[in-house]
């Protein structure tokens, strides 16, 4: 009885979430039946949120010299000397579109590399669309836009969303692609996994994000017998059972099941995974790379877990730049530098570097403009894609001229995205391997768009 009705509230508060993708909540029994098919072999991915909205200009810089003249000129005190840019690039610069040269950030000296073995891309300026929209669309107000643009909360709530609702959003795309994906798991609460703290994007309907520590699984305290001394095992066993008890209040008996739930979940993953000494050269004092860490440790024993298909989040903020961003914004990206640097030579010791992908994603990119000493909230951002399966050495896209007064300027430099986010997004969700037939189910506007793939991924 307690079964079915948490299961009607459950869907009866979906339907109310999902509105015109009501579809949605009436498939997903289903959706679950038509997944349960087994997938081969193991994927992840891996979302890199950068909190704050990531200086996108600066990241990833221009080059050639008439492309870095209008840069420099665009940017002014911000802007990146050129021979700097170059320090990070030790094989020389990028060349992609068309014959444009392009720098990696000074501060991301280990980006290169991955680059020049194909399994880094940079997908230029994707942010959330609800439809493909001109500027001339824009400035007229004539198509409908994601709401509150320009904000921290709703952006970030836009981005990791599945449909474009500000902040209070409840479902993520992350956790709509575990929705369709975790019953390929033998416990499915070890799909959608954040190390990153809580987030939008790991929230599914059915799907429940695990949250973990920078150094594992967090256990409750008093179940541990050693506390309790000579009567230890026995006030374990009481607590436990005081705490998980059954309860005729239907909020105490809810709050007893998510807790036992939690209990065996920690015992599960604290068993299975390898300890921190395996993975070699995990950087001192650096938040990222200890949520990266814990991520491969996890992906480590994905067999004993019996996983097949996981959604990661790991996160770094910091980066709302107004004022002193050459200097916060190298500080940032040497932290990043180092943990995904570390993050992909530890899937290479696993083997899992091809069933592994790590992106980026952002608030929102910058303005172009400097305000004096930083740049302001944008829209459109560059981001990238690392991975064994990443056809990479590639910028997807268009990369815009770094002018003022372009067609995708909407003002003080800032880009209209050229990519949607939900294009972005169906781009992993099928490598992952739902089916193009279940991606509106995932991402319900995606329908708006024709290409469904930039490339960068099989």
């Amino acid at each position: 009885m307690r079964a079915s009705r948490r299961q009607f509230l459950k869907t009866c508060s979906f339907m109310s979430i999902a509105g015109a993708a009501s579809p949605f909540a009436l498939n997903l029994a289903a959706m679950s039946a038509a997944s349960a098919q087994a997938l081969p072999g193991y994927k992840a991915i891996v979302c890199l949120f950068f909190y704050g909205g990531n200086d996108h200009t600066n990241t990833f810089i221009p080059y050639d010299p008439a492309s870095y003249g209008e840069y420099n000129a665009s940017r002014a005190s911000i802007a990146i000397p050129r021979d700097a840019a170059l320090a990070a690039n030790a094989t020389g610069p990028v060349a992609s579109q068309g014959g444009r040269e392009f720098a990696f950030h000074p501060a991301l000296t280990a980006f290169k590399t991955p680059w020049d073995a194909g399994k880094l891309a940079v997908v230029a300026n994707v942010g959330p669309l609800i439809v493909p929209t001109t500027k001339a669309q824009y400035q007229n107000r004539s198509v409908p836009l994601p709401p509150k643009l320009f904000s921290h909360n709703d952006q970030q709530s836009v981005w990791q969303a599945y449909r474009p609702i500000g902040e209070g959003a409840k479902i993520g795309w992350g956790g709509r692609i575990g929705d369709l994906l975790e019953s390929q798991n033998a416990n499915t609460l070890f799909t959608c996994i954040s190390a990153g703290g809580n987030s939008v994007f790991l929230s599914g309907a059915n799907a429940l994000q695990y949250q973990v520590g920078s150094s594992g699984p967090s256990a409750i305290t008093s179940i541990s017998g050693t506390i309790y001394g000579s009567q230890g095992a026995t006030a374990s066993t009481a607590y436990r059972s005081l705490i998980t008890g059954t309860s005729q209040n239907l909020f105490e008996n809810e709050l007893g099941v998510v807790t036992n739930r939690s209990i065996a979940a920690n015992q599960q993953l604290s068993g299975a995974l390898p300890p921190a000494s395996t993975l070699p050269g995990i950087p001192a004092n650096n938040s990222l790379a200890s949520q990266l860490s814990v991520v491969a440790r996890i992906i480590a024993a994905r067999t004993t877990l019996g996983s097949s298909r996981q959604v990661f989040l790991v996160s770094i903020d910091g980066f709302d730049n107004h004022d002193i961003l050459l200097f916060q914004h190298t500080q940032q990206l040497a932290l990043v530098n180092a943990a995904v640097d570390a993050f992909y030579s530890w899937l290479v010791q696993l083997g899992v570097e091809n069933d592994v992908t790590l992106f980026t994603a952002s608030d929102f990119g910058r303005t172009l403009t400097s305000n004096g000493d930083g740049s302001d909230h944008g829209w459109g951002s560059h981001h990238f894609v690392l991975g064994g399966s990443v056809t990479g050495r590639e910028v997807y896209g268009t990369f815009s001229p770094t002018v003022f007064g372009s067609g995708v300027d909407i003002g003080q430099g800032n880009l209209l995205p050229g990519i949607a986010v939900y294009q972005y997004a169906a781009t992993f969700a099928r490598w992952l391997g739902v089916s193009s037939t279940d991606l509106p189910l995932v991402l319900p506007n995606i329908v708006n768009f024709a290409a469904l793939n930039p490339g960068f991924l099989p």
